[in-house]
């Protein structure tokens, strides 16, 4: 995907008050950021923020924490904050290969990964947000009774996210082909501004939950 670069995004990011900055010092203090002891759930690749925003708005009993790097994406995110701030929403403009080191072991309840980049070619395979390489990374920084949820339009990239779960020796707590025609694993989905457009075409909607 070819992204548009938005002049002064990058210095927008840096001074805002809803990003984190160095945030390899707050591992093991998101808690105290937050000021409450209340469940952290992360997004990896929250793009505008529209699926995040709205769980925050809907759960201000958990903590929430985006992950974007690329600043002309997050800085829609921004923009959006500024009109409607949340108490519980805090932004990283970060590589999510940087993730062990921004969080405590075990500091985080719940990863999302919805619509993540399908890295097609195979020699990218471990750049992929649902590889094994990055599994062994959310498990680390998972609790004891953490998951990750992931959604995609794209059947050979669910594929391998299946196989990737299976080979970390993780669990799967749930899995669906079809999700908006599956009454269970959609109770209480929140669409992302991808999934709405690919399922207006009629494409299927894959998910899986997993537990390390």
């Amino acid at each position: 995907m070819r992204l548009r670069n938005i002049k002064g995004a990058g210095e927008a990011v840096a001074a805002s008050r809803y990003v984190i900055q160095e945030p390899e010092r707050q591992a093991g203090n998101w808690h105290t950021l937050f000021g409450n002891a209340n469940p952290i759930h992360i997004e990896i690749g929250m793009g505008k923020g529209r699926f995040l925003m709205t769980l925050a708005e809907q759960n201000p009993g958990i903590n929430y924490v985006g992950i974007e790097r690329y600043s002309s994406v997050l800085i829609r995110a921004l923009q959006k904050m500024e009109a409607a701030p949340l108490p519980n929403l805090l932004f990283l403009c970060i590589d999510a290969g940087d993730i062990e080191q921004v969080f405590a072991p075990g500091e985080a309840e719940r990863i999302y990964l919805n619509f993540s980049d399908p890295w097609p070619k195979d020699r990218h395979a471990r750049r992929r947000l649902t590889s094994r390489e990055y599994l062994d990374r959310y498990r680390t920084v998972l609790a004891g009774k953490g998951r990750v949820e992931f959604k995609t339009d794209n059947e050979a990239l669910f594929d391998f996210s299946l196989e990737s779960v299976e080979a970390a020796g993780w669990t799967l707590a749930g899995c669906t082909r079809n999700l908006h025609l599956d009454p269970e694993m959609n109770e209480g989905n929140v669409m992302t501004e991808y999934e709405e457009k690919f399922s207006a075409k009629g494409n299927p909607i894959y998910k899986l939950i997993a537990l390390p």
